[in-house]
């Protein structure tokens, strides 16, 4: 278990604050995360990096010369936000493009790819590579599909090298892409980890066995087998990845690197007696080892695991590989003299501007406010059994990030209320704050409703019960453009009878506390059926039977949040006829 933290919700933020404290030599404090604290040449493409924290050194012990420019550190096992990813590739570029590159998930391709859309926006040239080494996450057929996890290291690093020797975003771009198709990882777990605070692991595993095919965010694995020897493991390890070499790729004269990671409580003498057997295996089926890495490196918190991570390679990817680095956690080679970032260049806090609402709606601004304030609460009170429902198949983020995010918003909500905003103002700022603090898929998705609910409501007058509903709509659809469907075992199971009731019975002419009570019992009605429901999006996918019997977090969160917002509003409707 983590023994050592604060408050659990603060625990990644001061993890961030101390490891900068503890390496200002290599990296910087940004908006987000970390950037190199030294110089680099004007034109220089920038490798940006990034995932949510508890894998270190993934991901900001990998910043440093011959290896990444920044990298944005979400919250525990989330995503960074959008925010987040774009402030530190704007901290990290030198004019040259910026390559972002990071594990395949769900969250993690959601905000990258809007962060890639703001920097293209913003005038910078931006290319994407994903990791997806993990055989277990996905077929052959479907290797797109698949998990990043330690393979991570191998596509930055000669990423990394390549931006430094000075190629152009291109090539950066089809190197680290050709490294990705030539790496492959398959691990196990010998017990869960645990986020700080909880009280059980994200999983177990009976003693004398072992998870196989686990990934890095808690994630049960996809069978189970009695833990063998060192060299038993080694065998299972090799064996399966030999099974699937890259195309044009034989095992017998290719050269290779192996990565034996530790995913946070294998002792580094363990893992290098299993690394004797791999690399007795890997000699004896004629592959020549090259440079090996053995450690940790892409970690998963306290977990009890290995991978292995094969990195075939050609010459160049072998030069690259060889190449010097010099990072907090990585290093290779000669250390090559870096000059500082001027002082000047420090992290700037702005202050969010506001639209001054008319009177009439900054006064409903006040009630989005309270409103807000409720949802706060609500998340605070059930913070747990979100992270005990989503931990089931998930990764069992889901309480704590949303505790991350309305926590934002709602500091945002009343410091924008504060200042005059309108309400629509009120609930964009508040989105907007939401998404960047609790980052992941849900933090998206939040921000993206909230939004929509503020484009829609305006700062202009007092919204009525027809604009409240169809605010509500347009949320929907902004939630829906994020491509889950009703079926799919999501927030969206919930938000869609929610906004058909209500749609409905205030069209009926139901005033709003009465609409909303009414949308606010189906959502719970229908999040409550999401527990027959087998996932088909997110993580949870992967270990999908193990999610029936268990309702959907997210849809469990947005029914909790509908009948705390209900209650503001009949209260609200109290005080008028007083």
């Amino acid at each position: 278990m983590t023994r050592l933290y604060n408050d659990p919700a603060d625990f990644a933020d001061e993890m961030v604050d101390g490891f900068v404290a503890a390496n200002h030599r290599w990296v910087r404090r940004v908006h987000g995360g970390v950037a190199r604290s030294t110089t680099s040449p004007a034109g220089t493409v920038a490798l940006v990096v990034g995932g949510g924290s508890g894998h270190y050194p993934a991901f900001g012990g990998l910043v440093g010369h011959g290896l990444a420019a920044g990298a944005a550190m979400g919250n525990l096992f989330a995503s960074p936000s959008a925010q987040q990813v774009t402030a530190v590739a704007k901290a990290s570029e030198h004019g040259g493009g910026v390559l972002l590159s990071y594990g395949n998930y769900a969250g993690d391709v959601l905000n990258f790819d809007a962060a890639a859309r703001a920097l293209a926006d913003a005038g910078i040239a931006v290319r994407t590579v994903r990791v997806t080494d993990d055989v277990a996450s996905a077929s052959a057929e479907h290797a797109h599909e698949r998990r990043g996890i330690a393979g991570d290291l191998c596509v930055f690093k000669v990423a990394g090298a390549a931006a430094e020797r000075g190629d152009d975003l291109d090539t950066v771009t089809a190197i680290a892409s050709r490294a990705n198709d030539r790496t492959r990882s398959f691990g196990v777990a010998f017990s869960g980890c645990s986020l700080p605070g909880a009280d059980e692991p994200l999983f177990t595993v009976p003693e004398g066995r072992m998870a196989i095919g686990m990934g890095i965010h808690g994630e049960r694995g996809i069978a189970e087998a009695a833990v063998p020897t060192a060299a038993g493991l080694a065998d299972l390890l090799v064996t399966r990845l030999l099974d699937e070499l890259p195309e044009g790729v034989t095992a017998a004269g290719a050269r290779v690197v192996p990565v034996l990671n530790g995913l946070g409580s294998v002792k580094y003498e363990e893992l290098f007696v299993v690394f004797g057997a791999v690399q007795r295996l890997l000699t004896n089926a004629g592959a020549v080892v090259v440079e090996p890495e053995v450690g940790e490196l892409v970690t998963s918190f306290d977990m009890a695991g290995v991978s292995l991570t094969l990195f075939w390679l050609d010459e160049e990817l072998e030069a690259l590989w060889a190449a010097p680095a010099d990072s907090p956690a990585y290093r290779k080679g000669g250390a090559v003299a870096q000059e500082p970032v001027p002082t000047d260049v420090l992290e700037q806090g702005t202050v969010v501007p506001v639209t001054p609402g008319t009177e009439e709606s900054r006064d409903s601004a006040v009630h989005v406010a309270a409103a807000i304030s409720a949802i706060r609460q609500i998340v605070d009170e059930h913070v747990d059994e979100l992270g005990r429902i989503d931990a089931v198949a998930g990764d069992g983020d889901h309480g704590i990030g949303m505790q991350r995010g309305s926590t934002a918003a709602d500091t945002a909500a009343q410091d924008a209320a504060g200042r005059g905003a309108g309400a629509g103002s009120v609930l964009v700022i508040a989105g907007d704050a939401w998404s960047d603090k609790a980052g992941g898929t849900s933090g998206a998705i939040w921000g993206a409703g909230l939004e929509a609910l503020g484009r829609v409501v305006g700062d202009e007058s007092r919204p009525s019960s027809v604009t409240v509903a169809s605010a509500v709509h347009a949320a929907t659809e902004a939630v829906l453009a994020f491509g889950a469907v009703p079926g799919d075992k999501t927030m969206v199971d919930a938000l869609v009878p929610f906004n058909d009731v209500l749609t409905a019975r205030v069209n009926a002419g139901d005033d709003l506390p009465t609409a909303w009570g009414a949308a606010s019992a189906a959502a719970r009605e229908a999040a409550d059926a999401t527990a027959a429901l087998l996932p088909r999006k997110g993580r949870a996918r992967t270990h999908g039977e193990d999610a029936v019997g268990t309702p959907d977090a997210g849809a469990v969160s947005f029914a909790l949040i509908t009948a705390a917002v209900l209650a503001t509003l009949i209260t609200q409707k109290e005080e008028q006829h007083v």
